[in-house]
């Protein structure tokens, strides 16, 4: 299949549009993919100074905020990495921004080269969805913690998203 002939294999998330492969990264899995063995995710709303953070289980398909990450760089790697040493999930689900035309910007790069890196470095599967008015439904709710709820909503969508 030609890139152009691509057809949006990820599941609509947030509200937003699929991704398709043309504009996933070739190392970013499907959602149809997800293996049965994955039973318990960290998602994580990547910001450039603070990450919102929520672990949620395919049984329940339900998700949990946890204390969001406020550091940026190789610090906010690290952070993540102890959070994955603390829960040991079998994947990890990271929202990906895009505007709301469906067109990457600044911040789709950066969270893309934050689920590259986390891929590289913690060495399990990264899922990457869209996460288009996370946020904004997050503020909407009254979250005292935006990122952390923004992270469930992520995190719930994408559970419910699978077989």
């Amino acid at each position: 299949m030609s890139e152009g002939a691509a057809l949006p294999r990820l599941a609509s998330l947030a509200g937003g549009t699929a991704v398709s492969a043309v504009d996933a990264p070739a190392q970013a899995p499907w959602v149809s993919d997800v293996p049965a063995y994955q039973q318990l995710f960290l998602a994580l709303d990547y910001g450039t100074k603070r990450t919102g953070v929520a672990s949620g289980n395919r049984l329940t398909r339900s998700a949990s905020p946890q204390a969001s990450i406020k550091a940026s760089g190789d610090a906010q790697v690290q952070a993540v990495l102890q959070r994955v040493k603390e829960w040991q999930p079998d994947a990890l689900v990271v929202g990906v921004p895009f505007h709301p035309d469906g067109a990457a910007h600044d911040n789709t790069v950066r969270a893309r080269r934050f689920a590259q890196t986390l891929r590289q470095r913690s060495r399990l599967t990264v899922y990457e969805v869209d996460e288009r008015y996370s946020t904004t439904e997050a503020l909407s709710l009254g979250a005292a913690d935006a990122d952390a709820a923004s992270a469930c909503i992520i995190l719930e969508q994408f559970l419910r998203s699978l077989p």
